[in-house]
């Protein structure tokens, strides 16, 4: 397919696509599907070889967030039955973040339901940061507390933070339409903040919230411009008791097309699979490992993920190995680039741009230029289980 040659010309030379050549990549037929793995393999492998990073969720604080982002278990109004609990104290916090070490995690994001933190929230998420870098040195720490105010990424910079995430979620055109409380500039600023710093930025997207074709290569064009050094891809877990309960409209073959698509706009950059890959890549998840060189660990914020002994298998299977503590991530002309500017300053050539449907009228475009709109799937409830176990729990945690 001329198609995919073309992309992965241009992935090998950090060439940025045209947006109709994006959006073909969506729109291609499940026929094809291998077909577009197989061309994004090639350039997840040219950047990134066959490691695959390992990173481990520590919800430092689950539920009650005042924000009403509709995908989220933890959202104002949420009625759905997640665990609820304050502050982890620093030593809880690295406790569980050794369960995700010891299983061979090499980034800990701690995470935290809110708006944003406030500067004695920042204060306690140093002192996490801190007694977690004290037990384990080559550790990578990425907050992910919300919105930023003035100073305070640079105080997580101080704490000994490598990163900071906040996802742009969805389009600018749709933001209004998924959160009210905040604005889709809110969280560019803040991504634009942890640049500033010195933070390696961590910033990604929801798939299925009812988006289009549109709508998603919009949010990923966003992304390259942006810069981020990681680019998370969540795939919306509808948890029962939020706005956003009866989006199933994600297949595992729709799944690939947009890590493929991802992968092709943004070729240098640490792309994970993160929320929604057991729900709904299933059975399917090893073939993505060819598209994403990142996934998490065991489990989500709210929601329980596959076993980590299981993802483990998976990856051996797969033909792939986990990257080691002491392995550089990204490529090398990336991380030069931000030796050079004193940050992750954004002038990167390459992508220079959380638990998270197509079945809402949308329509996209084929390769020939017909019609055609992705088909929903069947509703799979059984496969969304509330976390009971890890952080907030007297339980083991699963890694």
């Amino acid at each position: 397919m001329d198609l995919l040659n073309t992309l992965v010309d241009k992935g090998l030379r950090r060439e940025l696509p045209t947006r109709e050549e994006a959006l073909a990549v969506l729109a291609t037929s499940d026929d094809d599907v291998l077909d577009v793995v197989a061309a994004a393999g090639k350039v997840r492998r040219h950047w990134f070889g066959r490691r695959v990073k390992l990173n481990y969720l520590v919800n430092l604080k689950s539920g009650l967030c005042p924000e009403d982002c509709s995908y989220c278990s933890q959202r104002l109004g949420s009625k759905a039955d997640i665990l609820k609990y304050t502050w982890l104290k620093p030593d809880e916090a690295s406790e569980a973040a050794a369960a995700g070490l010891a299983g061979g995690a090499k980034r800990v994001c701690l995470v935290a339901s809110g708006r944003g933190p406030t500067d004695r929230d920042v204060d306690r998420v140093s002192e996490t940061i801190r007694t977690i870098k004290e037990q384990n040195e080559q550790v990578e720490v990425c907050a992910c507390l919300g919105l930023l105010s003035d100073g305070q990424a640079e105080r997580l910079r101080e704490a000994g933070a490598d990163a900071y995430n906040h996802n742009l979620n969805t389009s600018e055109g749709t933001y209004a339409d998924i959160t009210t409380t905040h604005t889709y500039a809110d969280r560019v600023d803040t991504v634009q903040k942890a640049h500033a710093a010195g933070l390696s930025a961590c910033s990604g997207l929801i798939a299925g919230m009812g988006e289009s074709d549109e709508d998603l290569v919009d949010v990923v064009f966003s992304l390259r411009e942006l810069d981020p050094d990681s680019v998370p891809v969540n795939f919306l877990i509808p948890f029962e008791g939020t706005p956003l309960a009866k989006e199933w409209n994600l297949t595992p073959q729709r799944c690939l097309r947009i890590l493929a698509m991802v992968r092709f706009v943004c070729p240098d950059v640490e792309v994970r699979i993160a929320g929604g890959r057991e729900v709904h890549l299933r059975t399917m998840q090893p073939l993505a490992l060819h598209l994403a060189n990142s996934i998490f660990l065991g489990d989500y914020l709210t929601s329980e993920g596959q076993a980590g002994k299981a993802d483990l298998e998976m990856i051996a299977d797969a033909g792939f190995e986990v990257e080691g503590a002491g392995e550089v991530t990204l490529p090398e002309h990336r991380v030069e680039a931000a030796a050079g500017c004193g940050s992750v300053c954004g002038s990167h050539e390459g992508c220079g741009s959380h638990e998270g449907a197509d079945a809402c009228g949308h329509e996209g475009r084929d390769v020939c230029g017909t019609t055609a709109t992705p088909t929903a799937q069947e509703a799979r409830t059984d496969l969304v289980a509330v976390r009971r176990r890890g952080a907030g729990t007297d339980l083991a945690p699963n890694a």
